[in-house]
């Protein structure tokens, strides 16, 4: 179960790396601009699937470390 749980950690890393940068917003915050603070972008493509997997294996994480504290 550890071993599993580890593969999960190393994927999630992994792909939260491969997303793309969003963090624009937060620098825009801090410097006060606000050119592009409140639109809207859709997800579409790639990113939508990296998204996905990105909350696919976050539940499956929680969810083995839940099943891992009460076994």
């Amino acid at each position: 179960m550890k071993t599993f749980l580890i593969i999960i950690s190393i994927l999630l890393i992994i792909i939260v790396l491969l997303q793309s940068n969003k963090a624009e917003s937060g620098a825009q915050i801090l410097s006060g601009g606000n050119s592009d603070l409140f639109s809207r972008r859709k997800e579409r493509g790639a990113e939508l699937f990296i998204s996905r997997v990105t909350f696919t294996l976050g539940m499956i994480f929680f969810l083995v470390s839940l099943v891992m504290e009460f076994i």
